[in-house]
């Protein structure tokens, strides 16, 4: 299989099958990320997605769902993501539905038409990493899009009925901002209907222009009790029918329900580890994570 870096993906996408389409991220300038660093933007050939999907008829069991690997393969024109579900169907056509990333400008060159008929040929549960509803922080973060960017291009993929998940990323504000984030991200949010919301937390990189910003005290992360009070604060101003998912290995406090039902339950749960869990302890728990 061609892969040019790690597999990447949601939790709940630990049973897919992966098939590469693109490599690296066509934005790759956000402040904080560092996962595609090392693998300059690159769209695969037709011969090694054929090469890949040969090997996967040869040797992988019923290939029910499809997760395209790449930061950003939901960019590609609707043209060649219609060639590319072509192409699975032909090799695997036990294949019912076909994920993968997106970002918020990857629905800008396709029509709601368009969207309609992606999701006729199986694409299915997007996953968008808008990280933030807020201005402020989009501007400092670099993301290359505004808020009402997001409503307008994610309002397209409700209009064409299909399915999305999106990446609320708490801390991004920094220090004392997390009140603000978190409600002006809620309200943005309040406007669309993802499926799924799935919440995680900062975690600070090396070699990242924001871990720079950091050493010369132009960021300063928040704390593990301000992460939980904005996770708290989130999920309050969710007004929206969906899936919180905040199972995250970077959340010390994870979260899973269907809202609004599922809210107090949640809320509690999250105050009550603020009650029993001070300062000192979340943090330890913090230095001694396994792996992000």
């Amino acid at each position: 299989m061609h892969f040019s870096s790690g597999i990447v993906r949601p939790p709940y996408e630990a049973y897919s099958t992966f098939l590469q389409v693109t490599s690296g991220c066509s934005h790759n300038k956000c402040r904080f990320c560092t996962f595609y660093k090392d693998a300059p933007f690159r769209v695969s050939p037709e011969s090694e997605i054929r090469e890949d999907l040969a090997e996967l008829r040869a040797t992988a069991w019923l290939v029910e769902r499809l997760y395209l690997q790449g930061a950003d393969p939901f960019l590609l024109s609707y043209e060649k993501l219609r060639h590319i579900a072509d192409l699975i169907h032909e090799y695997l056509p036990s294949v019912q539905s076909i994920g993968g990333y997106g970002r918020v400008d990857s629905v800008k060159n396709k029509s709601v038409e368009q969207l309609k008929k992606l999701k006729e040929t199986g694409y299915d549960m997007i996953v968008f990493g808008i990280e933030s509803g807020d201005d402020v922080v989009l501007d400092r973060m670099n993301k290359g899009y505004h808020a009402q960017d997001i409503v307008e291009q994610l309002s397209k993929m409700t209009e064409a009925g299909l399915r999305y998940s999106v990446i609320f990323l708490g801390g991004l504000g920094g220090h004392g901002y997390g009140p603000d984030h978190a409600r002006k991200t809620a309200e943005v949010l309040n406007r669309l209907t993802p499926a799924r919301v799935l919440a995680s937390g900062l975690t600070l990189f090396p070699d990242t222009p924001l871990m720079e910003e950091v050493k010369e005290g132009k960021f300063v992360e928040a704390t593990e009790t301000e992460k939980i009070e904005e996770l708290i604060e989130f999920v309050s101003g969710l007004e929206i029918s969906t899936i919180l998912d905040a199972t995250n290995v970077s959340i010390l406090s994870p979260v899973y329900g269907n809202l609004p039902e599922d809210k107090p339950k949640i809320l509690a749960k999250l105050r009550k580890m603020l009650e029993m869990q001070g300062e000192d302890v979340l943090r330890y728990r913090r230095t001694h994570l396994r792996s992000l």
